[in-house]
């Protein structure tokens, strides 16, 4: 554990005590930050911080199946990792995480990420960009199915209190879902700022159909 004094929480987990003690450097000079939780295990209690950094390799075994059960707990995820193939992380974000931050990227791209991360901003980092860049679909925003899922039954009108009894989450979470579309959106240059934005994104991609959707007309005029 480690205290602070910022306003915007930070837990790591890291099967390396010596990464832990660097991160927590790095994070000790940004003011709004503190570190409120550090563990070197995939048992992360969820929500126990704002942002988790998360590293994907832990004790030799790849964390994916981690990073999307916090994350569809509604927990901001940072995943960072020294793997950085293609595979890796694309699959990342797909399963729900925030962003991809690489090892060797330094300080101030993970700064920025946590801040980013916190305020539900985009922040994408050199490793990810020339990812995203080199995916012929990289123009589609790697939506998990739990977000998927949300913005299907949001557009059809439903309230998001009704979405989450549907989906057996809390209202946070399907909050959550939305914001976390809309950074992905934002991350490939397509703004959705409003509903009818993410309606009409959806469309576009094919994630849904103008049939599909019950009340179409006042869903897209809902803003």
């Amino acid at each position: 554990m480690s205290g602070g004094t910022g306003s915007l929480t930070v837990a790591i987990t890291d099967d390396h005590p010596v990464v832990i003690e660097g991160i927590q450097t790095w994070l000790s000079e940004e003011p709004r930050i503190s570190v409120v939780y550090t563990g070197e295990t995939a048992d992360v209690p969820s929500g126990v911080a704002d942002v988790l950094i998360l590293d994907l390799n832990l004790h030799g075994r790849i964390v994916i199946d981690t990073v999307a059960a916090l994350a569809a707990a509604g927990q901001r995820v940072i995943v960072f990792s020294q793997f950085t193939e293609q595979r890796v992380v694309l699959e990342s974000l797909e399963v729900g995480a925030c962003e991809f931050v690489a090892k060797n990227e330094g300080r101030v791209h993970l700064v920025n990420t946590v801040l980013a991360a916190a305020g539900d901003r985009p922040y994408v980092t050199p490793t990810a960009a020339g990812v995203l860049v080199g995916d012929r679909g990289a123009n589609r925003p790697q939506l998990s199915s739990q977000e998927r899922t949300a913005l299907l039954w949001w557009f059809q009108s439903m309230s998001k209190a009704s979405v989450a009894r549907r989906m057996g989450v809390s209202v946070h979470t399907v909050d959550v879902y939305i914001r976390r579309a809309r950074v992905k959106y934002a991350q490939v240059g397509r703004e959705a700022p409003t509903k009818a934005d993410m309606l009409a994104r959806a469309i576009e991609d094919g994630l849904v159909k103008p049939d599909d959707i019950t009340g179409y007309e006042s869903a897209a005029a809902g803003g």
